[in-house]
């Protein structure tokens, strides 16, 4: 499935989820744009389509499961896993590490595909991946929905971004908006302390 960034861009914009204010996001930084996937993820239309992309990009690599962080990868990872037709699980915050939970096991020599939704710094996915190393998976990728690294974050494994936006992100110390006294938000589904 081909989407232009505009065609992505303006599917955030008409399901609310590109905000503007000023975010504390989950890596901790600051930013004054959002991208609150679960917006447009609540339509599967949308899912579909978005997660389509990734899906199309690694059908033909070999992958046995789909794995997710929690919360914001669940989604994508089921969807990804849907159209590819593999498993899909996740991982969740247990003691402020992600870790699997509820039964789900990874196996060595078992093929990996790695999903999430958004990724600033990469540090969600990256806890996945030692997850993975550590239980001997081999790991065929990581694919999420938007690139708010432009492109500077590498996992080191064959990767793809639906959209790469270049949305600038600061430390507390370095941010204009905390500088002007503007209060941050934090729509995130982790519990963060500003950096």
């Amino acid at each position: 499935m081909n989407l232009s960034d505009e065609k992505i861009l303006n599917i955030f914009e008409e399901t609310g989820a590109l905000l503007r204010g000023h975010f504390l996001l989950t890596s901790g930084r600051h930013s004054g744009v959002y991208f609150q996937c679960a917006k447009v993820l609540q339509y599967p239309k949308y899912t579909e389509m978005l997660c389509g992309v990734i899906a199309e990009h690694f059908k033909n690599f070999e992958i046995d499961t789909v794995i997710s962080p929690a919360i914001g990868g669940i989604i994508v990872g089921q969807e990804v896993a849907r159209q590819l037709n593999k498993r899909s699980i996740f991982a969740e915050r247990e003691d402020k590490a992600l870790t699997l939970r509820r039964g789900f096991e990874l196996s060595a020599g078992e093929k990996v595909l790695i999903c999430e939704d958004v990724v600033t710094t990469g540090g969600s996915v990256f806890e996945v991946i030692e997850i993975a190393k550590k239980a001997g998976t081999e790991i065929a990728g990581i694919g999420f929905i938007v690139d708010r690294s432009s492109g500077k974050v590498n996992f080191g494994f064959p990767q793809i971004s639906t959209i790469k936006v270049d949305a600038v992100s600061f430390s507390s110390e370095e941010c204009p908006l905390c500088k002007e006294n503007i209060p941050f938000v934090k729509p995130g589904s982790r519990n963060v302390n500003p950096v």
